[in-house]
C-alpha cells in the first residue's frame, strides 16, 4: 500500500516589493531563480495585462530583427569584415537564445544552427579552425538532419587541424544522417571530403 500524500511547509518568503520570492533553504535556490526569472520575463512583456500569448504565435518583431542581423552579418563577411560579421552574429545569436519559454523551441534550434553555421565559416575564412570547428559542431547538435554545410565545416576544421582520424568518423556519421534526410541528393561534397580525409590517413 502506498503512503499518503505528506504536505511539507517549505520556508518561503516574498519580497513585497519586486514579488520575487527567496528561502533558506539553499535546496530550493536553482528552482526559486527559475521562477523568479520566468516572473521577470512576464513583467517586461508588451502585451496587455503582461499576459503570455498563446503559444502558437511568434512575436514578429524579433524575427524581423534576428533574420536583419543574420543578413548584415552576411554582408559584412563578403565584404572581408570579419570582425563586424561576428558582431552581428553574436548579436542576432543573443537575441534568438533570449526568446520567451513559451515560443517553440524548434524556432530557436533552427535559428541558433544557422547562426553558429555562419560564425564557424567566418572562423574558417580566418583560419581559426578551432573556434570554427565549436561553432559548426554546435550548429550540428541543434540540427542533426539537414545540415550538410554544419557537417562539411566542422570535418574540414578537424582535417586541417591534422585530425584526420576523428575527422573521418565526423563526416562518416553526418553522411548517416544525410543520406536519409531532405538533402540526401547533395551529399557529394560531404562524400568528397571523406575520401580526401582518407587519403591523408593512408599517407605515412
Amino acid at each position: 500500500m502506498e503512503a499518503p500524500d505528506t504536505f511539507l511547509q517549505l520556508p518561503l518568503t516574498i519580497d513585497p516589493a519586486t514579488k520575487a520570492i527567496s528561502s533558506t533553504d539553499s535546496t530550493l535556490s536553482a528552482d526559486l531563480d527559475d521562477l523568479n526569472k520566468f516572473h521577470r520575463t512576464l513583467l517586461a512583456l508588451e502585451t496587455p495585462q503582461q499576459t503570455p500569448p498563446p503559444p502558437a504565435p511568434v512575436h514578429p518583431k524579433r524575427s524581423v530583427q534576428i533574420n536583419k542581423l543574420r543578413e548584415s552579418g552576411n554582408a559584412s563577411y563578403k565584404k572581408g569584415d570579419f570582425s563586424g560579421a561576428i558582431t552581428l552574429y553574436n548579436l542576432a545569436m543573443r537575441m534568438a537564445s533570449e526568446r520567451p519559454s513559451w515560443e517553440a523551441s524548434g524556432l530557436v534550434r533552427e535559428e541558433l544552427s544557422a547562426l553558429y553555421n555562419n560564425r564557424a565559416q567566418v572562423h574558417m575564412a580566418q583560419q581559426n579552425w578551432a573556434e570554427g570547428s565549436v561553432d559548426a559542431e554546435c550548429s550540428v547538435e541543434l540540427k542533426r538532419v539537414g545540415n550538410l554545410k554544419g557537417w562539411w565545416r566542422r570535418g574540414v576544421c578537424l582535417k586541417e587541424m591534422g585530425r584526420t582520424e576523428e575527422a573521418a568518423d565526423w563526416v562518416k556519421t553526418g553522411l548517416e544522417f544525410e543520406r536519409v534526410g531532405p538533402e540526401k541528393d547533395k551529399v557529394a561534397e560531404l562524400e568528397g571530403l571523406l575520401k580526401e580525409v582518407s587519403k591523408g590517413m593512408e599517407k605515412p
